[in-house]
């Protein structure tokens, strides 16, 4: 009897499972038949909400479903991060991602509660930010080499600044002197913008700052661009070589964007939102306008996102580790 009643429940859980099998199936073929959250974990007004806002007007036109975009800041972005991870994996909640998020979080936060590797589908990088090395004027160095050699003749001399601790632009520093040994003294502010005006005043000599956001005092001379951060040149300052040009290989600190949904999410799904994202990215009206913000296209397949993801935690664990930065 107890034979016949486990025999059962097996074929009730198989018949089950193979209905859920059917059902989802299905609702991925349908896919989307209503509105899509698009959740982002920062302010409106921020670069990450105008991001959204640029990709998701193009995103509606392709996928023929309205798109709500979802400011949840706080915590660097684990409060976003936390509740797309525990969404229902249907690809009607997806997260607008970035590097603190999916690389630098799990390190720098004493404790977060998802997975970055573990609790995502990855479906595209979107997108990545330059940072350049500015100078102030007065520094007595005018190239990449110079300033290294600088550094090392003046140890703890040359200050950089940073938006505050576990920011990209303060990473990039600690990224910079692991890679190349100088010892540059970290100055943390409240936000990016203090940090750039005090390089400006000469009260710093150095900093990684967004091309973005320093473009205009590289081009009236006001800073001095050594060198972008990133893998690439960026189409902001075309003339301007990478870390990585200049001797320091394979250097890449970008900020960088990408999309993820919850894990489970069924590949039609993944695969119908990346083609969305491929059209989207290949559009001549978002190309124009995230090159107007200083946002560089990348455009990948899931399979790669998913590397490029498991690449970045590793090496920024070793930075943050190095740095000894550390937020509850």
């Amino acid at each position: 009897m107890r034979r016949r009643i486990i025999r059962l429940m097996t074929s009730f859980a198989a018949v089950g499972a193979a209905w859920f099998c059917v059902v989802t199936s299905a609702a991925a073929a349908d896919y989307p038949s209503r509105p899509i959250t698009l959740t982002l974990a920062f302010a409106p007004g921020g670069p990450s909400d105008v991001l959204a806002r640029v990709l998701g007007r193009k995103l509606e036109q392709v996928l023929g479903q309205p798109l709500v975009i979802d400011n949840r800041p706080g915590a660097g972005g684990n409060i976003a991060a936390e509740m797309v991870a525990r969404a229902a994996p249907d690809g009607y909640t997806l997260l607008l991602a970035n590097n603190g998020i999916l690389a630098t979080n799990a390190s720098l936060y004493k404790k977060i509660n998802y997975d970055p590797e573990r609790d995502f589908a990855p479906i595209s990088l979107i997108a990545t930010q330059a940072n350049a090395l500015v100078v102030h004027p007065s520094l007595p160095a005018q190239s990449l080499a110079e300033l290294i050699a600088l550094a090392k003749a003046t140890p703890g001399k040359i200050n950089f600044s940073s938006g505050g601790y576990g920011t990209t632009s303060h990473l990039t520093g600690e990224l910079f002197k692991a890679e190349t040994g100088v010892d540059i003294v970290h100055v943390p502010y409240k936000g990016a913008g203090p940090a750039l005006q005090d390089l400006i005043a000469g009260h710093v000599q150095m900093m990684f700052a967004a091309v973005a956001a320093s473009i205009g005092q590289i081009r009236d001379g006001t800073l001095r661009a050594l060198a972008v951060t990133t893998r690439k040149r960026t189409t902001g300052l075309p003339n301007v070589a990478t870390v990585g040009e200049l001797g320091v290989p394979g250097f890449d600190a970008a900020s960088w964007h990408g999309l993820v949904a919850p894990a489970g999410t069924p590949k039609e799904v993944i695969d119908a939102l990346h083609r969305a994202m491929v059209a989207t990215l290949a559009d001549p009206a978002v190309q124009k306008s995230l090159t107007d913000l200083g946002i560089d296209i990348e455009g990948t397949t899931p399979q790669e996102f998913d590397a490029y993801i498991k690449a970045e935690i590793p090496k920024w664990s070793a930075v943050v580790k190095a740095s000894g930065a550390k937020l509850d």
